[in-house]
């Protein structure tokens, strides 16, 4: 008995969906705007991650230590700062090193081979450089640093130089991640507006026959079901439209994104987080669905 009124809600809410062509059409269209505003954010997100993990290489702080700075204390700074939750890595490197490393970057040119050899005496400093998890750890990081247990030690930390870039890099991503989820927001109201209507329509066409179910005795979920149905059809359709059409789009911007961001592949991207997309694209076009379908019926469905 349940079962049979099932498959008749999911042949009425099938009915529905096609017999309205017009209504269902522009919900569909509005809805696979949205889940592929939805899909674009996540593979923005993957350019961005992308681009935030290769400048993460090459922004660091280092702090420089005074020649009299004994090895061990250095070391014990190392230690320190690697129980913070903040920090990432930490990298010691001995006054010996840096010289041998300076003489090798420079072997080819030597006017300054010959001014190093002048001098008579390592210049160079040793020096901690760091890699915090966020780039706004790097404030943290550097506070500890100037406390008064570590500062007498120091000579330099470099964070000052460093810190406009670190800025405007965090600045850059945190608003174009806050962009792609206000874009996604808008298009989900937009979505739920349109579905909320095309329902109600779908109700007003549909009075006679929930009239008809009501003098035979059907039930307010028998009724609403067909409703809700519909809202799930339009999502999951929405879902293999959207993704369909992105297949194609993503080996088309291959080239586009490759040159932008060297190392980046989108396609690469986008079959390695398929699955995932893909369901992201169901819940919420089933979801934004089923909730308009729900707002709709509410208002608008006197039982």
């Amino acid at each position: 008995m349940i079962w049979a009124s099932f498959k008749r809600v999911l042949r009425y809410g099938y009915q529905s969906f096609m017999r309205d062509k017009g209504s269902s059409g522009a919900t569909l269209l509005i809805m696979v705007v949205t889940l592929a505003s939805i899909t674009s954010l996540l593979l923005l997100r993957g350019a961005v991650g992308f681009l935030v993990d290769s400048l993460e290489q090459r922004v660091d702080v280092s702090a420089y230590f005074y020649e009299t700075t004994q090895e061990q204390q250095i070391l014990d700074l190392k230690t320190q700062l690697l129980l913070m939750p903040e920090i990432k890595e930490v990298t010691y490197t001995s006054q010996e090193e840096a010289l041998a490393t300076f003489r090798e970057a420079h072997k080819d040119d030597p006017i300054i081979i010959s001014s190093l050899d002048t001098v008579g005496k390592n210049p160079l400093l040793a020096s901690l450089n760091m890699r915090t998890k966020e780039f706004g750890d790097y404030a943290k990081a550097v506070e500890f640093l100037q406390g008064q247990d570590y500062a007498p030690l120091i000579s330099k930390i470099d964070y000052q130089d460093r810190a406009p870039v670190i800025r405007q890099i965090y600045s850059l991503t945190s608003g174009i991640q806050l962009f792609g989820i206000l874009m996604s927001i808008g298009f989900a109201i937009i979505v739920v507006l349109v579905t909320f209507n095309t329902v109600r329509l779908a109700i007003y066409n549909a009075s006679k026959e929930i009239e008809i179910m009501r003098l035979v005795g059907a039930s307010s979920a028998f009724i609403r079901g067909p409703f809700i149905i519909q809202g799930v059809i339009v999502g999951i359709v929405a879902s293999i439209i959207t993704t369909l059409l992105f297949i194609p789009i993503v080996f088309l911007l291959n080239g586009f994104t490759e040159h932008l961001l060297p190392g980046f592949e989108l396609s690469g991207y986008f079959f390695s987080q398929f699955f995932l997309i893909l369901f992201l694209q169901l819940i919420c076009g089933v979801g934004l669905g089923v909730l308009s379908s729900l707002f709709a019926i509410r208002k608008y469905l006197r039982i």
